[in-house]
């Protein structure tokens, strides 16, 4: 895409909204290409091109949030939410610890729904690790299971990590 365009708010309408009206558009596309190409193929690149999408939109948040700590990135999941989108259980929420349970996902309802279950991890789940690269490098994800893959929650554990070659200080 070129530089010169204007802002990304397609979140306002909420990231739920805005995953199913990409789902509508991209699956029949995703679906002529595998069988023009071979389904592998067009997967890895969907899943290549989404990634780098997310990055951005991680750093772009990062932007819009006026910083990049872990508290700017628990301040800026409102539109992942929005409308019940998730439900989610906090565990844990310190300036350098934010772990949680979804115990509901919507997005996976959602994905289900329109008949596309095997894309949703694609479409959705796929960005979590680029997103937070993205709002800040330091910031790692830690997640062993989805909803979206048949486990009962999703358990997101981020942790904001020291920069590279800073020592760490005893806890």
């Amino acid at each position: 895409m070129p530089e010169n365009v204007p802002p990304d708010t397609l979140n306002e309408i909420g990231v739920l909204r805005r995953r199913e009206i990409e789902a509508r558009i991209i699956a029949p596309i995703i679906a002529a290409f595998a069988a023009e190409f071979g389904r592998e193929r067009v997967i890895e690149i969907a899943k290549r091109v989404i990634v780098e999408i997310a990055r951005k939109q991680g750093k772009a948040l990062a932007d819009q949030l006026g910083g990049n700590s872990l508290d700017h990135f628990i301040s800026g999941k409102d539109p992942w939410v929005k409308g019940d989108a998730l439900q989610v259980e906090v565990l844990e929420a310190t300036g350098t610890t934010y772990s949680f349970n979804v115990t509901r996902c919507r997005y996976a309802e959602m994905y289900r729904a329109l008949g596309i279950p095997e894309l949703g991890a694609v479409l959705s789940c796929g960005r979590d690790y680029a997103l937070g690269e993205g709002f800040n490098p330091n910031l790692k994800l830690r997640r062993t299971q989805t909803i979206m893959e048949g486990a009962p929650h999703c358990d997101f554990r981020y942790r904001m990590e020291p920069p590279p070659g800073t020592k760490r200080s005893a806890d």
